[in-house]
């Protein structure tokens, strides 16, 4: 723990001697993208209107520095987003919006119960959806240089949605990382998966209707399978070659049936004889942050829908906690 708060104080030092420069450096960048966004089609009178006031944030650069899912273990950071009273919330929730959230569960065929696990843990059932501007949230990310090309893709995105009036830009404050609504989309997400559900001609992903219906019609587009399993939790035998163990999620590798791995794991009777020919991977998500951690505790063989999950966020603990708070809600619904 004491490493990691040194490499923290270390982040925010390396940051505080870059502000100085960035305020002008990041005016001269915001004129060199106007360039660029009015190459990409984006109007002269939408870029004027919501980029004028754009600034840099120095807040977000700490922020994408130390993410939670750079430091805390697998345990903490699970039990974190999955607490009882994160269920109870999310019970409420759902007896209060249960006619809308069956009809699209039924329409698109994805689990009432994952859907409340991601709006649970993305923004607490709505109630915290974040109060940065993501236009300077987005600008700065694009300016900064760890994820440059990532991030000006998004914000070109945003501005080309503003500009043909699918978003208001004036409703736009979310997270620092420039993600949006009850189910924090990024610009990119809305472009491809956002829906007007209830027909008023506007995608308003801070509206139950509009925002459920656009999580379900994602997780159908990318390939989740309905009631298929996500993760076993699972004790590892010593042999187990360790090129078998992933700890980037990334890029999960050299995946093989659940048969072939059945001789490597000690608890075997847990896990249902009927999926033992699908195709997993092992992820061992503490190695990759936790000094000298043993390498197979915790373990987990992880299936095609964990890997749809990585989709919606590049995190391996990510994807466990939200199949771990779905099962809980399967458990009470």
């Amino acid at each position: 723990m004491k490493q990691i708060k040194l490499i923290f104080l270390l982040v925010i030092l390396s940051i505080s001697n870059v502000c100085a420069e960035n305020d002008a450096d990041f005016q001269k960048w915001k004129t060199e993208f106007k360039t660029l966004a009015l190459a990409n089609n984006i109007s002269e009178k939408t870029f004027d209107t919501v980029m004028s006031d754009t600034k840099f944030l120095t807040n977000v650069i700490k922020y994408d520095r130390y993410q939670p899912e750079f430091y805390e273990d697998t345990k903490t950071y699970v039990s974190k987003r999955t607490s009882k009273k994160k269920v109870k919330k999310g019970i409420q929730f759902y007896s209060n919006n249960n006619k809308l959230i069956n009809n699209i569960q039924d329409t698109y065929e994805i689990e009432k119960e994952l859907l409340l696990s991601l709006m649970g843990i993305e923004t607490n059932f709505g109630t915290y959806v974040g109060k940065m501007d993501i236009l300077s949230s987005l600008a700065t990310l694009s300016y900064d240089q760890r994820r440059s090309q990532f991030f000006t893709n998004e914000l070109l995105t945003l501005l080309k949605l503003i500009d043909l009036n699918i978003i208001d830009y004036k409703t736009l404050y979310g997270s620092w990382a420039g993600a949006f609504g009850f189910f924090q989309f990024m610009p990119s997400t809305i472009k491809n998966h956002a829906l007007d559900y209830n027909k008023d001609n506007y995608i308003d992903l801070k509206n139950p209707e509009d925002s459920f219906a656009s999580a379900a019609n994602y997780l159908n587009n990318i390939g989740w399978k309905k009631n298929s399993p996500c993760f076993y939790k699972v004790r590892l035998k010593g042999n187990l070659p360790s090129k078998y163990l992933n700890v980037s999620a990334k890029k999960l590798k050299n995946k093989k049936k659940l048969k072939f791995f059945k001789k490597y794991i000690n608890n075997t009777s847990d896990i249902d004889e009927s999926i033992m020919s699908q195709n997993v991977a092992i992820i061992t998500p503490d190695k990759d942050i936790v000094p000298d951690a043993e390498t197979l505790n915790p373990a987990y063989i992880v299936f095609d829908n964990y890997e749809i999950i990585l989709q919606w966020n590049r995190s391996l603990r990510f994807a466990l906690a939200v199949c771990t708070l779905k099962d809980k809600f399967k458990d009470e619904l």
